[in-house]
């Protein structure tokens, strides 16, 4: 397993997607919640290739192109380990006997 999520900060992540979502929301499911993170996750990669192309044409700094890029990794790193997880609790559903 990836050294880069524990379960501290999955549950960290995990309120600050439910407290962005807000109170009453519609589809407080677990799918809903899935797919704002995502979606988050994607911006936050268009931002740091955003920021990337700035640094480029001499528009932005080496410090907002880092701290964008290490947000990207970070948010890559969580969709990986969340995905590792939630297939490695399919595949203990699928072994319970019947």
């Amino acid at each position: 397993m990836p050294a880069g999520l524990g379960a501290i900060q999955a549950a960290a992540a995990y309120r600050a997607v439910q407290a962005q979502a807000g109170e009453g929301a519609q589809g407080d499911g677990f799918a809903a919640t899935m797919q704002r993170a995502v979606e988050g996750a994607v911006e936050v990669g268009r931002s740091a290739d955003a920021a990337s192309t700035q640094a480029m044409l001499g528009q932005g700094s080496v410090t907002d192109v880092v701290l964008a890029v290490s947000k990207a990794e970070m948010a890559l790193q969580t969709a990986v380990t969340l995905r590792d997880r939630v297939v490695s609790a399919y595949q203990d559903v699928m072994r319970m006997p019947i």
